[in-house]
């Protein structure tokens, strides 16, 4: 079997298992498995399809490698029986990955059901309103915007661009901000020097 495997035309499904491999014995010392990744509208359908959003990515990539090798193994194997030569690489390949995609978003599917809900933390970026932000590059104006650093519910960090509410306002790195609004993937901020920021502050504590 080892033979088989390492033979050159299953040269691509024996890397995707070293791989997998690879990956499994890095989580095995506790590393953790990669973060999750915001859906936008525009790919919710396709992604969320595959398991984008439902659960972490190097766990997805550990699957969709493990899928791969072995649906491409096993066409090799079948081919190589009825046809007394196995598949050309390229093609077993194409093959495989077509194959595996459908499986993978299966498999995500099934392993976001029996994962403990603290590893299912992916959030949209709407529930980021309404929190404060560290601006960490770029000085942010209407028509620029500079990078801030925010953290959801879940204390996952979040980069996102930012704009000043006001035509004449500005944000400099280091400034603490309130995201007031999201407009596409662009946030609008006050600023803790905007006179607004504080009665925002306490009308929030006295709904609360």
């Amino acid at each position: 079997m080892l033979e088989f495997l390492m033979a050159p035309e299953n040269l691509p499904f024996a890397v995707a298992l070293l791989l997998m491999l690879m990956i499994g014995a890095v989580e095995a010392v506790g590393l953790g498995f990669g973060s999750h990744l915001d859906i936008h509208s525009g790919d919710a359908d396709l992604l969320g399809w595959l398991g984008v959003g439902h659960v972490p990515l190097l766990m997805l990539l550990v699957v969709f490698l493990a899928l791969f090798g072995i649906i491409g193994t096993t066409l090799q194997q079948i081919v190589a029986a009825m046809a007394g030569v196995p598949m050309a690489p390229l093609n077993a390949s194409a093959i495989a990955a077509i194959a595996a995609l459908p499986l993978l978003g299966i498999s995500a599917r099934g392993l976001a059901r029996i994962m403990p809900q603290d590893e299912t933390t992916a959030v949209s970026l709407d529930s980021l309103v309404a929190k404060r932000a560290t601006v960490t590059l770029g000085t942010a104006r209407r028509g620029s915007p500079a990078r801030a650093q925010v953290r959801d519910a879940h204390g996952q960090t979040h980069h996102v661009m930012i704009e000043p509410n006001g035509d004449d306002q500005s944000i400099v790195a280091g400034e603490t901000v309130l995201l007031v609004r999201r407009e596409g993937d662009l946030f609008i901020a006050l600023s803790e020097g905007d006179g607004l920021l504080p009665r925002l502050d306490e009308h929030r504590a006295l709904r609360s």
